[in-house]
């Protein structure tokens, strides 16, 4: 029986093992080819950097040059850290206010906002993007309530299931102590919800920042964040400049992942303390 087990294990490792090379392949691509030259990618894109194709970081300092990369940085990084922020923020307390209060329009409320999880967003875009016109939402402060929007339901989804799990007791005890509805929440439940708030923020700033559909559709041009800027290496009649294109993504890739590693513990047991509690 134990050698089946170690068998087992073994077999499990080595899938394991397959299918994180699979997943981490097409980030090395990237990374390799972003320090070649521009002509030899296409040719050879499975190939290392060799002394004939190797480009060192020019590549870099051009994507940087041509792409406007450092605005079109401090946009992205503006716009995920307040919709993060502001999801985070409203979210908890619509999922806490819909958990306390039993009724029939909290019953309704969370329903919709889990039905609106499976409505596609192509469905809405071009209606969502004129409207945000009219509604002088194409800035970077706008799309923020753009984003509160799409990211509700699942995060109210994620929320009420950690909040199920609070005892009601640690309310009733500060409405004693004499604390209203928002010093419970902000003193009491807030500091509860730290570790699935985190979960909540990693996994909308992944979202947000990966993101450039809706912000092409409603800033457009004229608030370049990271993915739009990166689209303006193509040239026309198809031509592009892969290697400063490689080099972009890189930078773009970068600062996700060094977040997304640092914290991605919490996802984990965030994800199953909701599942569990809820």
């Amino acid at each position: 029986m134990k050698n089946r087990e170690v068998i087992r294990e073994r077999i499990l490792f080595i899938l394991l093992l397959i299918l994180a090379l699979l997943y981490l392949f097409p980030m090395l691509l990237v990374l390799m080819n972003s320090f070649k030259g521009r002509f030899y990618i296409s040719d050879t894109p499975f190939a290392l950097p060799t002394a004939e194709t190797f480009a060192g970081i020019k590549n870099y300092f051009s994507g940087i040059e041509k792409t406007g990369f450092l605005p079109a940085f401090g946009y992205s990084l503006f716009i995920t850290v307040f919709s993060v922020g502001t999801i985070v923020l409203f979210t908890s307390m619509t999922a806490w206010c819909i958990t306390r209060v039993k009724s029939k329009f909290s019953s309704f409320l969370y329903y919709l906002l889990v039905f609106s999880m499976i409505v596609p967003f192509q469905m809405v875009m071009f209606t969502m993007s004129k409207m945000a016109n009219i509604c002088h939402l194409d800035n970077p402060v706008g799309i923020i309530v753009l984003y509160l929007g799409f990211g509700a339901g699942l995060s109210v989804f994620i929320f009420s299931g950690f909040i199920k799990g609070i005892p009601h007791e640690i309310e009733e005890a500060a409405v004693i102590d004499g604390c209203g509805p928002i010093q419970t929440f902000f003193l009491v439940v807030l500091p509860i919800l730290k570790p699935i708030c985190i979960t909540v923020a990693i996994l909308n700033t992944m979202w947000i920042w990966n993101d450039y559909l809706l912000p092409y559709l409603v800033i457009g041009n004229n608030y370049k964040t990271i993915p739009i800027a990166v689209q303006y290496l193509q040239g026309g009649y198809g031509s592009r400049d892969m290697g400063a294109m490689m080099a972009m993504l890189v930078l773009a890739i970068l600062p996700i992942i060094i977040f997304y590693l640092s914290l991605q513990k919490y996802i984990i047991k965030g994800v199953v303390a909701g599942a569990v509690k809820g």
